[in-house]
């Protein structure tokens, strides 16, 4: 069985809706035969909102409780529709003499049981309508049920909770609702599938190096099966499809939206976010609001879909009115910022008016091993994650990519190289490794002015102690200093450039192997003790390639 917190697979959604009313003061539950209201009733003429479905798509529907949004919801089990009596029931419970309204998401056992229901409210001569949400433009064909309904629903309801809330008629409110749902359209990529509580098994296979594009929030399978792709190609295959189907032009305004699937972490979605409001910039659509993180899921998939909602100032009023649906994010009304610059954003430097021939050793020596590491990522991210906490590639990266190594080799004067890399890692590393690294640069920008033996050995020397005496680690530790000390004895025993770099490559090399059947005491290697052990330190590894670089170039 797939780890996961429960007591039993049978009672996993009860447990949790038990939690739920525990913590949430304005939510009742109803066991029998089970929905969720809002604790006060609505107000006396008011249009009732009520949806539901399969559970597993939290807070989709249950969190969407609350003034300003829905008055009732009707949860069935995981990725199960609710019966035909918890919706009659439910609607009943609501009413407050000014109709009901169900907004229904297109799958077939949920637009069967809602409108059971509705055929029972008219026994009860309670008036019921239902606005049909059908945005998915995956499953976008001639023949079958239709568009699934999937991210859209909670912008249907926001909406129209919205304008039930200011005391609009049901028929203005299932008019708005179906002209926003029009309005809508969405799709969806899984970079891992689901998996149900008390299985043992994703509820599809995908192979690692692969992606499922086209999923349903049900943890359907996908419409295409792709090799892994980058965030803004992703995001291209996510969107062309939906501005199509809309047939959206330049100049139109929509909300954007971008939703987590279960499993997807804050900044990965803030990443899909940002490609793309460049997308739909650069076809000239304006995003009129933004809508941001993890609102209708599939359980604990790990994946993303994308929504447009093409909208007019009606629309926006009402998605900006206040909700105290727990839910909801409730942050004060806003268009979207701007995109801004792609990549970073730090310190430009000049180029220098001379070029020497020290200088265009330094150029090559570093922009060299620069791009070394910047090439070697995975395998430094795979020997931290096998010693430590996995993200040290990330981080060489994350500085080293902000170098124009162009630059770098043809116009930057020796000092200016090695402040450029200095201000990389620490504007833009984080972590132990980027201030560590940082400091060391730092140390040869303020020494290195003219490129000879000595500067470069005071260099080390002086990036060696700032090391130990800021971080703490002795040769032993089974860090960079393991690499960097030895490296330091060499150039210190040289009597010239060129031999001296050559015993430095050597003895930071063996110092580096030393740390594969270390144990660590100091650095992200020490959290993890004899597990690191038969690992060489990423960070010694590094400062390897530097110094062999050192060598290669002179």
């Amino acid at each position: 069985m797939e780890p996961m917190f429960v007591n039993s697979a049978s009672s996993f959604v009860a447990d949790a809706i038990r939690g739920l009313v525990a913590s949430t003061p304005d939510i009742n539950w109803h066991p029998d035969p089970g929905y969720l209201t809002r604790r006060e009733p609505l107000q006396d003429g008011r249009v009732a909102l009520l949806s539901g479905g399969g559970s597993g798509h939290e807070p989709m529907h249950a969190g969407m409780i609350g003034t300003g949004m829905l008055a009732a919801v009707c949860p069935g089990l995981v990725f199960t529709s609710p019966n035909a009596l918890q919706v009659h029931e439910a609607s009943k419970a609501v009413d407050a003499g000014g109709g009901v309204l169900h907004i229904v998401k297109n799958y077939t056992g949920d637009v069967m049981n809602f409108g059971i229901a509705r055929d029972l409210l008219r026994e009860d001569d309670i008036e019921s309508d239902v606005v049909l949400v059908d945005d998915d433009v995956a499953t976008e064909r001639a023949d079958g049920p239709g568009r699934r309904g999937t991210g859209a629903t909670v912008v249907v309801e926001k909406i129209c909770g919205a304008a039930a809330e200011r005391g609009d008629s049901l028929q203005s409110v299932v008019a708005l609702g179906r002209r926003v749902a029009a309005n809508a359209r969405s799709m969806a990529v899984a970079l891992r599938p689901c998996v149900l509580p008390g299985s043992d098994a994703p509820s599809f296979d995908l192979p690692v190096g692969e992606i499922e594009l086209g999923i349903g929030i049900h943890s359907e399978r996908g419409t295409r099966r792709v090799p892994t792709m980058s965030a803004q190609e992703i995001v291209a295959a996510l969107t062309q499809p939906v501005v199509d189907s809309l047939g959206l032009e330049r100049g139109e305004r929509v909300i954007a939206f971008v939703n987590g699937l279960g499993a997807t972490h804050p900044m990965e979605l803030q990443l899909l976010y940002g490609e793309l409001a460049e997308f739909l910039s650069d076809k000239g659509i304006d995003i009129a609001r933004p809508l941001v993180g993890s609102f209708v899921t599939a359980l604990n998939m790990a994946g993303a879909s994308i929504t447009l909602v093409r909208v007019d100032d009606e629309m926006l009023t009402l998605w900006d009115a206040p909700t105290s649906a727990p839910g909801w994010p409730n942050n004060a009304p806003r268009a979207a910022g701007d995109l801004g610059e792609r990549g970073g954003f730090g310190p430009t430097y000049e180029a220098s008016e001379t070029s020497s021939e020290a200088s265009a050793f330094v150029s090559e020596w570093v922009a060299s091993w620069a791009q070394r590491v910047l090439d070697e990522e995975p395998a430094l991210t795979e020997l931290d994650r096998r010693a430590g906490d996995g993200d040290f590639g990330t981080n060489m990266v994350a500085a080293l990519s902000q170098l124009d190594l162009t630059a770098v080799r043809e116009t930057y004067s020796a000092p200016t190289v090695f402040e450029a890399v200095s201000e990389a890692y620490l504007g833009h590393a984080g972590g132990t490794s980027g201030a560590l690294f940082g400091i060391w640069f730092r140390q040869f920008y303020r020494t290195v002015q003219s490129v000879d033996l000595a500067s470069i050995t005071a260099a080390a020397r002086s990036g060696l102690d700032s090391i130990t005496e800021i971080g703490g680690a002795r040769v032993g530790d089974k860090t960079m200093v393991d690499a960097i000390s030895p490296a330091v004895d060499a150039l210190e025993s040289a009597t010239e450039l060129t031999e001296g770099l050559r015993a430095a490559a050597e003895a930071a090399a063996q110092g580096a192997e030393s740390t594969e059947e270390i144990t660590a005491s100091r650095g992200r290697a020490s959290y993890v003790g004899d597990a690191a052990r038969g690992v060489v330190d990423p960070g010694a590894l590094v400062i390897a390639w530097f110094f062999e670089a050192a060598s290669a170039a002179q």
